[in-house]
């Protein structure tokens, strides 16, 4: 056990200031408060493009929202099918299933916990309509690989940005990449105003597309009524937009920080018996952290769960890594594969075994100091002897 005391009092999350009361009062005071007559959610989406290097951005109500929106406009539908890793939040799948399509799970890297492009091809069909890479924890998934393997297969990508605001890709933004990217703004996301979502675009017409369906599918200017498509009301208000430009003004400042402490935190876990962290690519220039993951190889389910209880009580904010979707039941209930969910398994042992025995720490730990990560490593190598 340790026997002194250690400095575990790390940043609050959300952080905010004076900048946000005031983006919130004059958002107020503007007299407009949805986006149709107000101005802050148009600004926004112009700083949030400009930031992450898209021609367009359009803000939404939920980073989910975001995923079903870009993928109505890659006509994801009954009939089709999209592939999605196993090894994921389960939104990036149910927003492929919510629209009727079949969400394909496939294996990822036991490495950097991106998906496994490989295991893509193996899973394209006739019937794929998507391919939907997760950075996952911000680790930009191999773009050269999916890249090419989108070129000559002719399938879309769409990235779930969830995990990574500002993160490079050979010094490239995801949203620069030549195809659409959704995010989220959930209360625990890099850059939050409690929940919201955006999708940037690399050309005009999707982004129109995007808009009339955002908007039950009315053009942004109708005053009669004339509805041209189907749509949903995905429209973010004026207030969260308010909050997210603050939010985004110090995003930057964060990742260097998070920047600067990952290789230390990661350094440190690595000298702890049995502890791997999360790998990762050269390729991707700016990764913005968020989260600080790890495994511990040959760990039960059980053990790993008893860990992360132990890391709490000891004052980290510490989680257990995320199912692999196709052990939910949520996964089955429409849009599943028709195969068993062991035949899934079996082609994704990597997923597997991240679900088994993977932990994460809130990306807010990042934002200690340097000696902070020492002291996480302390923890994690006292809780994991005494497991």
């Amino acid at each position: 056990m340790l026997d002194k005391e250690l400095d575990l009092d790390f940043p609050a999350w959300p952080q905010y200031d004076e900048t946000e009361r005031a983006g919130l009062v004059r958002a107020l005071e503007q007299g407009q408060w949805w986006r149709i007559g107000g101005s802050e959610v148009d600004e926004f989406e112009r700083e949030f493009a400009e930031a992450n290097g898209a021609p367009h951005a359009l803000a939404v109500t939920t980073g989910t929202h975001a995923l079903e929106l870009a993928l109505q406009v890659l006509g994801v539908g009954p009939g089709t099918e999209v592939v999605v890793p196993a090894f994921t939040f389960i939104s990036s799948s149910q927003a492929a299933q919510r629209l009727g399509a079949v969400a394909v799970p496939v294996d990822v890297d036991l490495d950097t916990y991106c998906l496994d492009p490989e295991a893509v091809a193996a899973a394209i069909t006739p019937r794929t309509a998507a391919i939907m890479p997760v950075h996952m924890a911000g680790q930009i998934c191999d773009m050269d690989a999916l890249g090419k393997l989108s070129a000559d297969s002719g399938v879309p990508l769409l990235h779930d940005a969830a995990h990574a605001h500002g993160g490079r890709w050979r010094d490239q933004g995801v949203s620069a990449l030549g195809t659409m990217a959704a995010f989220s703004f959930q209360n625990g996301k890099l850059m939050t105003a409690g929940e919201g979502g955006a999708v940037t675009f690399p050309d005009i017409e999707q982004y129109e597309t995007a808009f009339l369906r955002h908007s039950c599918g009315r053009p942004r200017t109708d005053r009669t009524y004339r509805h041209q498509t189907s749509g949903s009301n995905f429209r973010m208000n004026e207030f969260t937009a308010s909050v997210l430009r603050a939010q985004l003004a110090r995003l930057d400042g964060q990742i260097d920080t998070r920047e600067q402490r990952w290789p230390v935190l990661a350094g440190q876990l690595a000298r702890i018996t049995g502890v791997l962290p999360q790998a990762t690519d050269d390729r991707c220039t700016r990764n913005p952290h968020y989260m600080a993951m790890f495994r511990v190889p040959g760990i039960s389910e059980q053990r790993r769960n008893q860990l992360v209880d132990a890391l709490v009580a000891r004052g980290l904010p510490a989680f257990a890594a995320f199912r692999a979707i196709h052990r939910t039941k949520a996964f089955w209930e429409t849009g599943a594969p028709d195969e068993p969910v062991e035949a899934i398994a079996r082609r994704c042992p990597n997923s597997e075994a991240l679900s088994t025995d993977c932990v994460w720490l809130h990306h807010r730990t990042l934002l200690g100091t340097e000696e902070q990560m020492h002291a996480v490593a302390e923890v994690v190598s006292d809780a994991l002897a005494a497991s």
